[in-house]
């Protein structure tokens, strides 16, 4: 009997390592979930600032198409009011 009891016995040190053993598998496990949860919210978070930038980019080229009309169209009518002044 004595043998048995023996063969239960941990020591304190061995019982604390098993426990750091077991705290530091929890803190990598935990970390590896939050990175995964983090990748995902990430890509999304990446989708709306593509699509975003997407529509800052066409509303900007909007602008200067526009802007170009419109300083076409003042310097062909400001060639063509010079040209009937001059007739």
């Amino acid at each position: 009997m004595s043998e048995m009891i023996k063969a239960e016995e941990i020591s304190r040190r061995k019982a604390l390592s098993f426990l750091g053993l077991v705290a530091a598998f929890n803190l990598a496990a935990s970390s590896t979930v939050l990175t995964v949860s983090e990748a995902e919210a990430q890509t999304v978070g990446m989708e709306r600032r593509h699509e975003r930038r997407v529509g800052r980019t066409e509303r900007r080229q909007e602008r200067r198409t526009g802007r170009t009309e419109r300083r076409e169209a003042r310097r062909t009518g400001r060639t063509e009011r010079r040209e009937e002044r001059r007739n």
